[in-house]
């Protein structure tokens, strides 16, 4: 390299074009992404105010007419305040579950040595890599008719907090960054070990556990397959994704895409407000990652 080479890199108007060129990729990527992103969502939401025939039949992204009494119907047709119930109720359940079993899970093991830790992380994190799906559907069936919740809800809250792994490894990740001296000096003041976590440890936690909840309650408001079987016998108990799936066929047999769009569009509301609610856990993530 030779010296006019040199002169050039470390020229300041040099520099600061290297600069502005790296930030103008970042905003298109950026950019690129967050198009990729949300549009399905407008085209979502611009074909739930279309008709049946327009929404059929192609044609411009924005609807000729705005039939905004899709939304009216689309709730009529689905019972969307019951089923909109049904889902906060098991998605708040299954939240609130996972994570009590989840953080002290990962408590224990974090804290605490004993017989089988090993094996039992190992077995943690293969059921985030072996995804069995509809094979173990049968089996949970039948253990839930043994226990009697075959016909309610709390069959399918029970699967799901279950299936906890990727919980308990973000909130180890967690606990990992407290401090053990906080455990020590609990216990020199008395305290037994499930009491200095949950009035200690656990409101340390609060970061971790936003995060977490907002996939948990996430993953149980997706949930479609457990609810559709838990509820066969008993159609008041479906979520709101199982009733959106009903709004396929009206009552010409022909198919109401516009409406199952207006139900989407409807049914994405209550997580929007729950990211809402989260953003704070997420910030205060991003600011103890920067401090550390």
């Amino acid at each position: 390299m030779n010296e006019l080479t040199i002169s050039r890199a470390g020229h300041p108007l040099y520099l600061r074009l290297v600069k502005a060129l790296g930030r103008v990729i970042m905003w298109v990527f950026l950019f690129v992404t967050a198009l990729l992103t949300l549009f399905p969502v407008l085209m979502t939401l611009a074909g739930s105010l279309k008709s049946n025939v327009e929404l059929m039949s192609g044609g411009s992204l924005l609807p000729e007419v705005w039939q905004f009494a899709n939304y009216a119907e689309a709730w009529k047709q689905t019972k969307f305040a019951q089923y909109t119930w049904n889902s906060v109720f098991l998605s708040a359940a299954v939240t609130v579950g996972t994570l009590l079993v989840a953080a002290m899970a990962a408590y224990v093991v974090d804290r605490r040595t004993f017989p089988g830790k090993a094996l039992y992380v190992g077995v943690q994190a293969s059921t985030m890599f072996i995804s069995v799906g509809a094979v173990v559907l049968r089996p949970q069936f039948d253990l839930m008719v043994k226990l009697h919740l075959n016909t309610t809800l709390w069959g399918v809250i029970l699967i799901l907090i279950s299936a906890h792994a990727s919980t308990f490894f973000i909130l180890l990740g967690f606990f990992k960054a407290i401090p053990r001296e906080l455990d020590e000096a609990a216990m020199m003041d008395g305290c037994s070990f499930f009491r200095s976590f949950f009035t200690i440890i656990l409101p340390l936690l609060t970061p971790g556990l936003g995060v977490s909840g907002l996939f948990a309650f996430r993953h149980a408001w997706n949930e479609y397959i457990l609810p559709l079987v838990f509820t066969m016998t008993n159609p008041k108990l479906q979520t709101l994704t199982v009733g959106l799936a009903n709004l396929r066929y009206g009552s010409s047999a022909a198919m109401q895409v516009h409406l199952m769009m207006a139900g989407a569009c409807l049914s994405i509301l209550p997580m929007l407000l729950v990211y809402i609610l989260a953003n704070k856990s997420f910030m205060q993530v991003t600011a103890g990652s920067i401090k550390g």
